[in-house]
């Protein structure tokens, strides 16, 4: 697509100007320079009032002291010729074929950013962001991606801190490995040992019934004579209560005591762990939802890098991140001043493509070395960039002084001839 720019431009009586003449480079950039308050700046504005139309009029268009009012003259790459002239200023755009025309005409392919470039580099970040976000057709894609990516990011950090801290109590709880894993109940323990007694207590009482055979066997033996048949009797129980009472054992109740005795500290140890388990439990839960959440995170960036990777930027290496302009990994207050106006020349470019030319005001502000990469950097992408500085050092392509720019002499140094007035 052909980019259009300016060729000549030619301005008499605006602001300061008193009669300045500029061919700019067609690529590249082209200084006009001078000392402050000799009408550079009006060099600007003349040309924005020439393109963008009545609202870039100034509120003082005819020089103070002239009774001539403005004339503008501005020939364009394709041939276009617009002019203002005449007590009204009246726009004439006139074409190659002669045919005439209106603002409508210029409006094709002038950019307005392009006739106030630092409108956009002073605007805010979040501007500047959503500026090439429209331009570049991603602006409400990524505006649903940056929601999803901060309340899935909220979201992560309130987990995160929550679980945090059920690790810290988890941490901060007492476990005891000795204890069992179940609450212990007083019940069934008393209940064992009643069984236990009275198991004892039948062992008891065949001990009480060995005591008693064996006294009556002695008795028995004493009247052996008389009672010869009792004692036969008695023999043979005796040999069956031996034969009861020989393997028998008795168990011990006091672990059962003890564990009775003890069981509210057992217990006590048991709600301990439990109470651990449970804590542990929550912050493996609430780290697991974190994790989760850090997945969709990362997902939700790879979506949106993929989003911008696919667009089509004004520039390599531009981008966009949390709402912000990113260029060669720098956000735009850490970016260089080159890279800034290289930044705001591609987006305006990037608004109209057939808009070849930027206006820049105060290049002052840069040094030697920005202004030759700057310039460099339009040759090489073809654009034109006219702008001012407070200076007359060589690296102006041309010089305004008293509103006169210097390839023009004034009217008051020319010689006079008989004749002429």
């Amino acid at each position: 697509m052909e980019q259009i720019k300016i060729n000549k431009l030619e301005i008499e009586n605006v602001k300061r100007i008193k009669a300045v003449k500029v061919e700019p480079t067609a690529s590249g950039l082209t200084v006009i320079g001078g000392k402050n308050n000799q009408g550079k700046t009006s060099v600007l504005d003349s040309i924005a009032w020439a393109l963008g139309g009545e609202k870039y009029r100034p509120s003082m268009a005819q020089r103070e002291g002239s009774v001539i009012p403005p004339a503008l003259h501005i020939v364009m790459s394709n041939g276009l010729v617009v002019e203002r002239k005449g007590k009204n200023s009246s726009l004439k755009v006139t074409d190659p074929s002669g045919q005439k025309g209106g603002q409508q005409l210029i409006n094709e392919f002038v950019e307005q950013l392009a006739l106030d470039l630092p409108k956009f580099m002073e605007s805010s970040d979040k501007e500047k962001a959503r500026t090439l976000l429209r331009i570049i057709g991603v602006g409400d894609q990524l505006e649903v991606l940056d929601r999803r990516e901060k309340e899935l990011y909220n979201n992560r950090l309130a987990i995160g801190q929550i679980a945090d801290r059920k690790k810290k109590f988890a941490d901060e709880q007492p476990y005891y490995p000795d204890a069992p894993k179940e609450l212990v109940s007083p019940t069934e323990l008393i209940k064992q040992q009643q069984d236990i007694l009275a198991r004892n207590g039948e062992n008891q009482r065949k001990r009480e019934n060995l005591h008693h055979l064996e006294q009556e066997y002695q008795k028995i033996n004493e009247q052996m004579e008389v009672l010869l048949k009792k004692q036969k009797q008695v023999q043979d129980d005796l040999v069956v209560a031996r034969t009861s009472a020989k393997d028998l054992k008795d168990e011990s109740t006091a672990k059962l005591e003890e564990s009775i005795a003890n069981i509210e500290e057992i217990n006590r140890k048991v709600r301990a762990n439990m109470d651990k388990d449970k804590a542990e439990e929550d912050a493996r839960d609430y780290k697991d939802q974190y994790n989760a959440l850090t997945i969709e995170i990362d997902k939700t960036r790879k979506e949106k890098t993929e989003l911008l990777q696919s667009a089509e930027l004004p520039l390599p290496e531009l981008s966009v991140k949390d709402g912000e302009l990113i260029y060669k990994g720098q956000q735009w207050d850490n970016m260089s001043g080159s890279d800034r106006l290289k930044v705001s020349t591609a987006i305006v470019r990037k608004l109209n493509p057939k808009c070849g030319f930027v206006l820049l005001d105060k290049l002052e502000q840069m040094d030697i070395d920005t202004l030759n990469e700057f310039g460099q950097w339009l040759e090489q992408e073809g654009l034109q960039a006219i702008a001012t500085r407070v200076s007359t050092g060589d690296e102006c392509s041309i010089i305004i002084e008293d509103g006169y720019s210097n390839n023009i002499v004034p009217q008051a140094q020319k010689a006079w001839k008989a004749g002429e007035f």
